[in-house]
């Protein structure tokens, strides 16, 4: 049960996060000379963009991401709580699998060394969130790593 609120609560806080986020990456519309920089799901699938109607739903997260990066920054923490909760339900039984599990999430510490350099505001913020993300995923993984062998000790000592 206290794993489903766990589920509710972070499903919760990424959707209103969308919505929000949504809403004020909107902003685009209003401002044609960021549309060659921040309207990338739009050039995929029209090409040049001439107007108002030729920009993907999909470009108002990159927007606000850039520009307003506080709801963003809640849809993948709240996605990332949602990946480590599920990990650690699947595979709480195998340690050894939750390490590799954890150690794969560090791929977050790797996203935020390349958007390091960003010039924008949610571009270092977001560099600053995924390397968090990375350095917390990585230590996870060494406690369980060291539980582990501590739980495996101790069993051989019984032995």
């Amino acid at each position: 049960m206290k794993y489903l609120i766990q589920y509710l609560i972070a499903f919760m806080v990424m959707v209103f996060s969308m919505f929000a986020a949504w809403y004020e990456g909107s902003a685009i519309r209003e401002n044609p000379w960021e549309w060659k920089y921040s309207a990338y799901f739009s050039k995929l699938l029209n090409g040049e963009i001439t107007s108002r109607a030729d920009l993907s739903q999909l470009d108002h997260f990159i927007y606000a991401a850039k520009f307003s990066p506080i709801y963003p920054s809640f849809i993948i923490l709240s996605l990332f709580y949602i990946l480590t909760l599920s990990g650690y339900l699947l595979l709480k039984s195998d340690r050894k699998r939750m390490t590799y599990y954890l150690f794969l999430c560090i791929i977050t510490f790797l996203i935020g060394a390349i958007v390091t350099d960003s010039p924008t505001i949610g571009g270092r913020y977001f560099a600053k969130i995924f390397t968090s993300l990375g350095i917390i995923h990585l230590a996870l993984a060494f406690l369980i790593y060291l539980k582990m062998k501590k739980r495996k000790g101790y069993l051989e000592n019984l032995v």
